[in-house]
């Protein structure tokens, strides 16, 4: 799965729209259909926020499958 179809489907099943999670995290709603539509992606401290939001991993909101 690509970044931005995980992004977008989290924010879904938040129930959000990109203007209510953009303002619950302070991230610009631009960005957030920036980066949903995958034109650019996320930079590592918006990635922690938007982990931090959903309480969640950033593998897991990268959608990284871990394998040893």
């Amino acid at each position: 799965m690509k970044l931005g179809e995980n992004l977008k489907n989290l924010r879904v099943a938040y129930g959000l729209t990109q203007q209510q999670l953009a303002d619950a995290t302070g991230i610009k709603q631009q960005n957030i259909s920036r980066w949903e539509k995958g034109v650019h992606v996320p930079d590592i401290l918006e990635c922690i926020k938007l982990a931090d939001f959903y309480h969640i991993s950033l593998d897991e909101l990268v959608d990284r499958d871990f394998q040893i």
